[in-house]
């Protein structure tokens, strides 16, 4: 872990996804879920700031390599916490563990802490919804990891900060690199698809609060349905053509009846986008928000002008776009 040379501050902007396809394949021995899923990245982004502070002594010192203080602090509410159980503060203490330092997580902001011991502070600015099936956390995760990475000058490289991302969750190794990708097992084996053109969605927030991914595996599982044999060649044709139109003939998701038995008002959402236009309406993920695929960013516009008063908040995002975006500078206030 090398200090010196290394910025003060780095700033990674955390791309959301949306799964294009999901089918259930059953129940594994180990009690998750068998999945097929197709994943692009969209455009709406929450951003993670990471600090070093501490006087330069502590922060240059070669003590500073084996110990280090975490705090977190965040615009996302009170339903998001600060302490161990982000998995913010979760991906930063594995890395920290792997280049082994001695490490301390504060349970909320510590402004007042010892300047003495050094101290990255990180900062998320929230943008994708919270609990929405949109892999917020697991990207927020992913974009920490890369951020620290470089604010610590640890230099893991690609294939380490994977298997790092894999111990934190099946969504965080796709939301390192982005893009567009099949995943299979619990989700966290991915492969590379091609996709040839640029789509436009509508994304709805529900008003009500977000849904536990747990809970709505839960429910899913109360519905007793056979395992899922669709398949996702129609998905990964319309991604190769570049045809909305086929695209959504073939989106489906074996999550929307079970997220639908928890928040059965989300029916009418899904109504009132196929009212207003959208090639096709879907929960994304395990919900509550809800997409509707349009033909062209015209045309999402226009969804979205006619089903906003429905909702808490309406996005228009495009995808697929990349990964984690880094950029990085000197000491600034946040």
């Amino acid at each position: 872990m090398t200090l010196e040379g290394t910025p003060l501050e780095v700033r990674v902007s955390a791309p959301a996804k949306v799964n294009l396809f999901l089918a259930v394949r059953g129940t594994r021995p180990d009690g998750y879920h068998e999945l097929t899923t197709v994943l692009q990245t969209v455009d709406l982004h929450d951003e993670i700031r990471a600090r070093l502070l501490g006087t330069p002594w502590a922060r240059q010192h070669p003590a500073a390599r084996q110990l280090m203080r975490l705090s977190l602090r965040h615009d996302a509410g009170p339903d998001v916490p600060v302490d161990r159980s982000n998995l913010i503060i979760q991906a930063a203490t594995v890395l920290l563990e792997q280049l082994g330092v001695t490490h301390d997580a504060c349970d909320e902001p510590c402004d007042d802490a010892d300047d003495r011991v050094p101290r990255t502070e990180i900062t998320l600015v929230k943008r994708i919804p919270v609990a929405a099936g949109m892999a917020g956390g697991s990207t927020d995760a992913a974009a920490t990891l890369i951020a620290l990475d470089r604010l610590w000058g640890a230099e893991l490289g690609p294939e380490a900060l994977h298997a790092t991302a894999a111990q934190l969750g099946a969504d965080v190794p796709f939301c390192l690199t982005g893009g567009t990708a099949l995943a299979t097992g619990t989700g966290a084996d991915t492969a590379r698809v091609l996709a040839r053109a640029t789509f436009h969605w509508v994304v709805c927030v529900a008003d009500g609060g977000g849904l536990s991914t747990p809970a709505v595996y839960r429910a899913y599982d109360e519905l007793d349905l056979p395992p899922s044999l669709v398949e996702p060649d129609v998905v990964l044709q319309a991604l190769r053509t570049g045809d909305p139109t086929l695209l959504a003939s073939g989106i489906h998701n074996d999550l929307e009846a079970a997220a639908l038995s928890l928040r059965p008002e989300l029916a009418d959402g899904l109504e009132s986008l196929r009212s207003a236009g959208a090639l096709r309406a879907t929960v994304s993920g395990s919900g509550p928000t809800l997409i509707g695929l349009a033909a062209d960013r015209e045309h999402a516009d226009a969804i979205a002008e006619r089903v906003s008063s429905g909702f808490s908040r309406v996005h228009v995002v495009s995808s697929p776009v990349g990964g984690p975006r880094v950029t990085e500078g000197q000491l600034q206030s946040v």
